[in-house]
């Protein structure tokens, strides 16, 4: 939180900060809470059980406000000068950044051997499959710009594959992505979540569901986000709903209705009681 702060304020570069504390077993709230106090511009998620990084992810995602949006890990692994290397690109007219930890100008320590091979296959096979020059993936530390993330919402992956969820659903809908060089520090404290054995099957579904919309209904699919766009820019034409239903209503866990003809001047619904029921 120091880090991003003094780094974003020191550009000039108006932001806040979203944190998901995703039934976290240690003081992360209570230290939130006293960053707040000290005028810095959080905003605290406090997710109930069942927990993952995906699911953290798309928390943050729904009560994220900004205009440019970016993922970036607590662990300090991910530059927050990078940060500003993604703002500046977005703003120059491009929808998301990609950064590349495995590119010219990138900087990576530490990085774990058996993790960095499984990386490196994964991402070719990716790059296969998608044709893209994109060769990082599945880094979560990118930028988007804000409608154009939340025109592909919502997302499904629990885990860490939600890096792929994101970065493939953008550029199968032809966003304009720059890529660049990114900075990473392997951690030297504290204990990773990433295990390889237990995300290999997840990355390979969501990858497999993404190729195949792109080879089969890919048509729709743009289709479908057309219409999306539209409704983000409050321009397209709402869908008309008419009913004659009256749908029950909930005060606290009581319903206090029930779900039957509306009532009108020239008919009314008769709903038996229903035997038994209990309204909690």
């Amino acid at each position: 939180i120091d880090a991003i702060s003094e780094t974003l304020r020191t550009e000039g570069i108006p932001f806040e900060i979203v944190i998901a504390n995703d039934n976290s077993s240690d003081n992360t709230a209570k230290v939130v809470r006293g960053k707040m106090a000290a005028g810095i511009p959080l905003r605290l998620i406090n997710r109930r059980p069942p927990g993952g990084f995906g699911r953290a992810i798309r928390s943050c995602l729904e009560h994220a406000q900004g205009d440019i949006i970016a993922i970036m890990m607590a662990d300090l692994s991910d530059d927050p000068k990078n940060l500003v290397d993604y703002y500046r690109v977005i703003c120059s007219g491009y929808d998301a950044a990609f950064g590349s930890r495995f590119i010219s100008g990138s900087v990576v320590t530490d990085y774990p051997r058996v993790k960095l091979v499984a990386n490196r296959v994964g991402n070719k096979l990716i790059q296969l499959l998608f044709r893209t020059n994109h060769n990082d993936l599945t880094n979560a530390f990118k930028a988007y710009r804000g409608d154009a993330i939340r025109s592909i919402m919502p997302f499904y992956a629990s885990h860490f594959n939600i890096t792929i969820e994101i970065s493939l659903g953008l550029l199968m809908r032809g966003f304009s992505i720059a890529s660049l060089p990114i900075n990473w520090y392997g951690r030297t404290w504290g204990s990773a979540k990433f295990k390889i054995r237990e995300l290999g099957r997840r990355y390979f579904a969501t990858m497999l569901k993404a190729f195949a919309e792109r080879l089969f209904i890919h048509d729709d699919l743009i289709a479908e986000h057309e219409v999306k766009l539209l409704r983000l820019d409050s321009v397209g034409p709402e869908e008309s709903v008419e009913s004659n239903v009256h749908d029950e209503k909930y005060f606290g866990d009581r319903r206090i209705g029930v779900r039957g003809l509306a009532h009108s001047d020239s008919a009314q619904a008769s709903v038996p009681d229903c035997q038994g029921y209990s309204s909690r």
